[in-house]
């Protein structure tokens, strides 16, 4: 563990910054250089640790260890990895293995105030350790670490960026509810169903927990920068991206696996047919949690989405708070607060299914499609193998994704790289 313990003393004060209170081990900082080279979920990486442990993963991506190696390492070790699936990653992730980067990212996170959390801290959100090989590394936190750690139940509440006055007042009623009922709420921060449930929850002094798809430094949107601010104040603001990181479709879809997997229940409020809260609800059905789904007038768009989940996925149709709280065993049963607040959220620029939460059902079929039109500039061409760091793909893969796109129209290229063409 030589180069590994030589980055650590490197890095030592920054480091000791971001781990207050916990233990200032190899494991954690492992973990915080390859959650710099590898996006959110892969499940190679994931399945490698639990195999050698991140230490040795670290060690050996900072050696630039050939495949083989790694892979005598994982199958000496009980785990499963091919010589292929090894020699693909290892073309990901040591392009973006990058000293200079991590430690801007490290002083950057201790600037602001950002806690690093890992498994087995005290604060670790044991729910998402059910997401397997795809778990997070590690998670960023700005705010109370002590509002992920399962002190509370949890219930995530989720829904359209461009909801109606319907959603956003069963929103308000619902979180407010839910508080008062002893729940801490969660969502993604955005705009619309989020930014309402996380309001009304702050607005009922209760505790409130954001998901962001890119670093805590910048907190996105823009224009939720104070409630997010606020979260943190009494609640938490967490990424499993380094500060520095910036969110893409991708790791927005990749985000909403946390949500799902943070909670004992999720409710969709309001959610068009291409809404990102409905790949939420989808992390959390294939995690066997509970999935709750307001309905509404069988003529808007706005709850197409929900209406959806009712008829396809099982949903239970929920009203209420009362009716929310009973997705999670237990939950109909808990002491009432007698607390009551309201708030009111500004809605956001762009219609549903536009912006970097939403997706489509191509997008969906090939993962690799979201990852390269997010790596993509629509003004500066980019080279392929920036575009392959970028998108934290091979530069084989992002090949053959973007000889579609340039037939599709998608892309083009020049003689200093490849874009994305504008829309209209």
């Amino acid at each position: 563990m030589k180069l590994l313990t030589k980055a650590a003393g490197e890095s030592a004060a920054d480091f000791a910054t971001v781990r207050r209170g916990a233990e200032l081990s190899l494991d954690a900082f492992a973990r915080a250089v390859l959650g710099l080279v590898a996006e959110p979920g892969d499940g190679v990486l994931g399945r490698s640790i639990v195999a050698v442990g991140a230490p040795a993963m670290a060690e050996h991506l900072l050696a630039r260890a050939p495949a083989d190696a790694l892979v005598d390492a994982v199958v000496e070790a009980g785990g499963d990895l091919d010589e292929r699936e090894a020699n693909s990653a290892r073309d990901r992730w040591l392009p973006r293995l990058d000293h200079r980067g991590f430690v801007t990212s490290l002083a950057q996170a201790a600037r602001v105030g950002a806690r690093l959390v890992v498994p087995g801290d005290a604060g670790w959100p044991t729910g998402v350790d059910e997401l397997g090989a795809h778990a997070p590394l590690a998670l960023w936190v700005r705010g109370r670490v002590e509002a992920l750690g399962g002190g509370q139940p949890t219930i995530a509440l989720v829904g359209a960026r461009a909801a109606t006055g319907y959603g956003e007042h069963v929103t308000m009623e619902a979180s407010a509810g839910l508080v008062d009922r002893g729940f801490a709420i969660v969502s993604g921060g955005a705009y619309g169903i989020d930014g309402m449930a996380h309001r009304s929850a702050l607005a009922s002094d209760g505790t409130t927990v954001a998901f962001l798809a890119g670093g805590v430094d910048r907190y996105y949107p823009l224009g939720h920068e104070s409630l997010l601010a606020r979260i943190a104040e009494t609640g938490a603001v967490v990424a499993e991206l380094p500060c520095g990181a910036a969110p893409t479709k991708w790791r927005f879809l990749q985000r909403n696996r946390l949500i799902a997997a943070a909670s004992e229940a999720t409710v969709v409020l309001e959610a068009g047919i291409r809404s990102g809260s409905l790949n939420t609800a989808g992390h959390a059905a294939a995690l066997g949690r509970p999935i709750g789904a307001v309905p509404g007038p069988v003529t808007s768009p706005a709850s197409a989405g929900c209406h959806r989940l009712l008829r396809e996925f099982d949903a239970v149709c929920v009203v209420d708070a009362d009716q929310m709280a009973e997705l999670v065993p237990g939950g109909g049963r808990r002491s009432w607060r007698g607390h009551a607040g309201a708030s009111v959220v500004d809605g956001e620029a762009g219609g549903e299914g536009e912006g970097p939460e939403s997706s489509s059902p191509d997008e969906r079929a090939d993962p690799r499609l979201v990852r390269v039109l997010d790596a993509l500039s629509t003004r500066s061409p980019r080279p392929l193998d920036d575009v392959a760091r970028r998108a934290g793909l091979t530069v084989t893969e992002v090949m053959s994704v973007l000889g579609g796109l340039e037939a599709e129209g998608i892309a083009m290229r020049d003689a200093r790289g490849w874009r994305r063409r504008r829309a209209g």
